[in-house]
């Protein structure tokens, strides 16, 4: 993008964080159609194989013994006119975001313990090594565990991140045994990732909706735990979670963090979140990286806007603050009700009828609309001349 009078520091070094550094260097589903504004699609695309990319069925199946198809939801074959959703290994997305990026413009091994603004109008960000940075704004990709939502919200503020009762189990299984062990569940098709030759990925949640929700608990938040446990936690489904679980080596516990409630405001000054540092939610719609890439698409369109100039950055970022609470934070809470149908042991099928319009709500989203909705609001307020980005 041309040069600016002003300078953006990207806090984080995840999706959302090397998302936002590459959107500025350069100035489906949602995040298909995210990633193609982005003009991240395309390198994304040529760095997998068709065996490394998968596109996105859901199906949901009786966890007891008559293992049921409850509900069958299927993105890319009912609406092959339309972008499929995809699928594939979190490193190959971010080794094609470092590849794309300036190495010099990446500092990795980094720590934010503190943003201070300045009153020259800067923001000063502090890291554990001691050394500190100065931009003119600063973009909060720092995760759930985020220092700079913390700046955001005030620090006499109470903090949003809770625990939410959720926890997954994750370990890997050998495919050939399971295939050996009578499974019933196909393990042929649908959105499986083989991490290694020969081996499955597994992940089973379980939630307590019954407890209320408490303060972020004390780290790790990652534990190893026995595969007893495991069989405790799962006792009464049925024969083909059983073989899953006896096949599971090494299972660990994840402890399921989100911000509840929602914030109702994502900017301070020239203080900017994006991704899970603005709305960490459960991970139950697959959802929430598609979100902070939304996030990522309407800052960086509006940053590198030709009539966004040093003078003019907190009310950029005020109608960004406008646009995406609401739609990021009805994703948030959406996910939070999915988890609960997904933890109900004995659904129903209007529960799932109406996941699936809160995911053509979701996926169906065209962020490029949200775009030109916000340049025209700066234009109504005065703060752009004239609806155009020339």
């Amino acid at each position: 993008m041309p040069l600016k009078d002003f300078s953006v520091a990207v806090v984080g070094g995840g999706v959302c964080g090397l998302a936002a550094a590459y959107a500025l260097s350069r100035a489906g589903p949602n995040a298909i159609r995210a990633l193609e504004v982005l003009g991240l699609l395309q390198p994304l695309l040529s760095r997998v194989g068709p065996s490394e990319l998968k596109t996105r069925f859901t199906k949901f199946i009786s966890g007891s013994a008559r293992h049921e198809l409850i509900f069958d939801y299927e993105t890319a074959m009912a609406h092959p006119e339309k972008h499929a959703g995809l699928g594939l290994h979190r490193a190959v997305f971010l080794d094609m975001l470092l590849d794309l990026l300036n190495p010099s413009t990446i500092h990795l091994q980094k720590r934010c313990i503190e943003i201070e603004p300045r009153d020259s109008g800067g923001v000063v960000i502090s890291f554990a090594d001691g050394s500190t940075y100065e931009a003119d704004v600063v973009i909060g990709a720092d995760g759930i565990r985020s220092v700079t939502r913390d700046f955001v919200i005030g620090q006499e503020s109470p903090s949003p991140l809770v625990f939410t009762n959720t926890v997954a189990y994750r370990g890997l299984a050998n495919h050939d045994e399971l295939i050996r062990s009578g499974i019933q569940s196909d393990l042929g098709k649908g959105p499986l990732y083989f991490i290694s030759p020969g081996k499955i990925n597994l992940v089973a949640f379980a939630s307590d909706h019954q407890k209320p929700l408490v303060p972020e608990l004390p780290l790790p938040w990652v534990d190893s735990v026995s595969k007893e446990e495991v069989k405790n936690t799962f006792s009464e489904c049925g024969p083909d979670t059983k073989i899953l679980i006896d096949h599971l080596n090494m299972p660990n516990k994840w402890s399921i963090h989100a911000c509840m409630p929602p914030l109702t405001s994502y900017v301070r000054g020239k203080v900017v979140l994006v991704g899970d540092a603005a709305h960490g939610m459960l991970p139950f719609l697959g959802a929430g990286a598609g979100q902070g890439i939304e996030d990522v698409v309407l800052l960086t369109e509006l940053l590198a806007h030709a009539q966004t100039r040093k003078d003019n950055i907190k009310d950029v970022l005020a109608v960004y603050d406008i646009v995406r609470p609401p739609r990021a934070n009805y994703v948030l809470e959406a996910s939070t009700r999915a988890g609960q149908i997904y933890g109900d042991t004995n659904p129903v099928q209007d529960d799932f009828c109406k996941m699936a319009r809160q995911l053509e709500r979701i996926w169906g989203h065209d962020i490029g609309e949200d775009v030109v909705a916000c340049i025209q609001m700066l234009c109504d307020r005065g703060i752009f001349a004239s609806n155009t980005s020339e």
